[in-house]
C-alpha cells in the first residue's frame, strides 16, 4: 500500500477489534456532549457506554461492575471526578484497574498533574476532537495490554526491525544479514518507540507531543510544524539506515487523516 492510500484510508476502523466486547463508564453532567461521547464511542465499536452524571452514580457502577476504560469529568455535582476516581481505585473492585481518563475544561498545568496524581492515566482539556479522544483511548488500552510484556523486558518486533525499550534499542535485520543497531537520539527514539508500539494504529500529534516533548510544559502554537521538522528527519535518518529495504516501503512512518502517525507495519517483511 503506497503512502497516500493508507492516508486515504480509515486509519481508525482497524480500532474496532479492538474495543468490541468492551464498556466505558463516563462520568460527565452536560447531557448534550454526553451523549455525543457515548455515541462516537458506541460507533467506534465499544460494546457499551453507560453515562452518569454525578460521581456517587460512578462510583456505585464501577464497585458492581467491570468497565475496561473510564471517562471522568471533574466538575460534577456532589463528588467531583477526581474524588470519584481516587475512590474508584483505592476501592480495590472490578474496574479498580481499568485505564481512566479525564476529560474537562480545567487545562491548566496544574490542574492537569493534579489529575494524573489522582490516578488518571490521560488528561485531556475540552474542547477535544472525536479522533483524538478514540486514539488515546486506544493508546491506554494497548498500554494496559502490554504492561506484563513489557514488565518482562519483551522486545517489540515489526518485520526487520526490533525495539527493545528496556535497553532504549532500535537494531535492524534483514533475511540472513548481522543485526545492526541504528543510531538515535533519545527523542528520536521516544518517538519510533511510541509509534512501533501503536503496532499500526494511529497516534495523533498531540499524543506524540504530550508523551516526547517532554521537557516544554506548554502546547505551543506551532507544535505541529516542529513535529513535523522532526519525523522529517527521523524518516531520512531510518531511510538511510535502511538500504536494503525497497523504495517502495519508505517513508517508514507515514502520515494519516486528523494529523496522525503510523509506523508502516512490516510484519510480512523479512
Amino acid at each position: 500500500m503506497t503512502q497516500s492510500e493508507i492516508a486515504e484510508a480509515d486509519p481508525f476502523a482497524g480500532l474496532r477489534d479492538m474495543f468490541q466486547g468492551r464498556r466505558v463508564l463516563l462520568l460527565e453532567d452536560d447531557p448534550a456532549l454526553a451523549e455525543h461521547v457515548a455515541d462516537r464511542l458506541l460507533k467506534a465499536g465499544f460494546t457499551a457506554v453507560d453515562r452518569v452524571e454525578a460521581g456517587e452514580q460512578a462510583l456505585s457502577l464501577a464497585e458492581g461492575g467491570g468497565y475496561d476504560v473510564i471517562i471522568l469529568d471533574r466538575m460534577t455535582a456532589g463528588m467531583d471526578g477526581l474524588e470519584t476516581l481516587k475512590r474508584i481505585r483505592a476501592g480495590g473492585g472490578p474496574s479498580a484497574e481499568a485505564p481512566a481518563l479525564m476529560l474537562t475544561a480545567l487545562g491548566g498545568e496544574h490542574q492537569k498533574v493534579e489529575g494524573l496524581l489522582s490516578g488518571a492515566d490521560d488528561y485531556l482539556a475540552k474542547p477535544v476532537g472525536d479522533e483524538e479522544l478514540v486514539a488515546r483511548i486506544a493508546a491506554q488500552l494497548r498500554r494496559a495490554a502490554r504492561a506484563a510484556p513489557a514488565a518482562n523486558g519483551a522486545d517489540i518486533i515489526n518485520g526487520p526491525f526490533r525495539l527493545a525499550p528496556g535497553a532504549r534499542t532500535l537494531s535492524f535485520a534483514l533475511g540472513d544479514m548481522e543485526s545492526r543497531q541504528i543510531e538515535l537520539s533519545p527523542l528520536e527514539f521516544g518517538i519510533v518507540c511510541e509509534l512501533m508500539t501503536a503496532r499500526g494504529q494511529p497516534v495523533t500529534k498531540t499524543m506524540l507531543w504530550d508523551r516526547c516533548w517532554v521537557e516544554w510544559k506548554f502546547l505551543p502554537d506551532n507544535f505541529v510544524n516542529i513535529i513535523d521538522a522532526r519525523i522529517s528527519a527521523l524518516r531520512r535518518r531510518l531511510k538511510e539506515a535502511t538500504p536494503e529495504l525497497s523504495d517502495g516501503l519508505h517513508p517508514l512512518i507515514v502520515s494519516a487523516r486528523s494529523q496522525s502517525l503510523i509506523f508502516r507495519d512490516l510484519s510480512g517483511v523479512g
